[in-house]
């Protein structure tokens, strides 16, 4: 099959992006094999190019977001079947879904929702499953309770889903970060009930705006670019889930006089240790599905680039790392 995999360059002394044809991989018992009809990109596919090096020089197929069609079935499928289609953001230890076909664990797989085409319904699984994971699973937001959510980035993959998904799903009072006036317009549009500028002072605008602070707070960025801010504007007994490594150690210290918590969220961990409720992420991807199919959700993909080419693959790489864009990037399959 045809796949455009990441590997090392010794002439140009870099992970690039190159076309082959490489073998299908097996089933296994609980495997499906989908054709690839569309993807879009996250973060984690140029942070897992940027590791590709002289002593790690792959290939590696990247891609951890993905629409299709299901085409063959291990031989104890049981929740999926030939012809179906398909939503899921896949397992980051296994290739990925730049490629014509991708083998996935059907319980990690969710069926698409129906009033949406493979583009737009590529731009949101992994981004659905972070949100979801670190609203209900990791600050266990209650869904009645009236709590005031910051989300850190609203503009962003994650973001622009998790707004929704609380203003849906929830009770909650939500206020996204936003500087530009395109991203302000966005999260608006998305239901965010009032905007910060992440580049001031979180506690100041939120007073400004009635409010004495925040019961709960998302954190889709690096956190050392706000970790301070955040600590100052955080309630007693609130917690921050992150979903972004560091770039620089941060002082946890400043969270211990309010009783605050600090929680990670990692969408991966479920399938890479194959943990034995993994299923939850079939389940929630379908209960998204039917929101969706109401038109209580909306997909988030803003940019498409067309189908899935080495240029396509690298410019939708170059833009994400300009960490200014808004919603997901979306690309078709790949050409026969």
């Amino acid at each position: 099959m045809k796949a455009i995999v990441s590997v090392y360059d010794a002439k140009e002394n870099k992970s690039v992006l190159r076309s082959l044809e490489i073998p299908k991989e097996p089933l296994g018992d609980h495997d499906v094999r989908v054709q690839v009809m569309a993807v879009s990109v996250n973060p984690v596919d140029y942070k897992v190019r940027n590791s590709i090096s002289l002593e790690n020089p792959g290939p590696r197929i990247l891609g951890w977001d993905a629409a299709g069609v299901v085409t063959e079935l291990g031989a104890k499928v049981s929740t999926l079947k030939l012809g179906e289609e398909v939503y899921y953001a896949g397992d980051i230890k296994r290739p990925g879904s730049n490629a014509e076909f991708q083998v996935v664990d059907e319980w990690i797989v969710g069926k698409k929702p129906k009033n949406l085409n493979f583009k737009e319904a590529a731009s949101l699984p992994l981004t659905t499953i972070t949100a979801y994971e670190s609203i209900f699973e990791k600050l266990k937001l209650d869904p009645m309770a009236k709590k005031i959510v910051l989300i850190v980035a609203g503009a962003g993959g994650v973001g622009s889903i998790a707004i929704q998904i609380l203003k849906q799903m929830t009770k909650a009072n939500v206020i996204a970060t936003a500087s530009r006036e395109e991203s302000i317009v966005w999260v608006k549009s998305l239901g965010a009930d009032l905007v910060v500028n992440p580049n001031k002072d979180y506690l100041e605008q939120i007073q400004s705006l009635g409010q004495n602070g925040v019961n709960e707070v998302l954190l889709f960025s690096d956190p050392k670019d706000h970790f301070e801010n955040l600590a100052k504007v955080l309630l007693p007994f609130g917690n921050i889930c992150s979903i972004v490594e560091s770039g620089s150690p941060i002082n946890m210290n400043l969270l211990k006089s309010k009783s605050n918590g600090y929680l990670n969220e990692f969408m991966f961990t479920r399938s890479m240790y194959q943990t034995e409720d993994r299923i939850k992420q079939k389940q929630l991807l379908e209960e998204i599905a039917v929101l969706v199919e109401k038109g209580k959700i909306n997909p988030t993909n803003q940019l498409d680039l067309g189908e899935m080419t080495e240029e396509s693959l690298n410019k939708a790489h170059e833009l994400l790392q300009t960490g200014k864009t808004i919603g997901k990037i979306v690309l078709g399959g790949m050409r026969k």
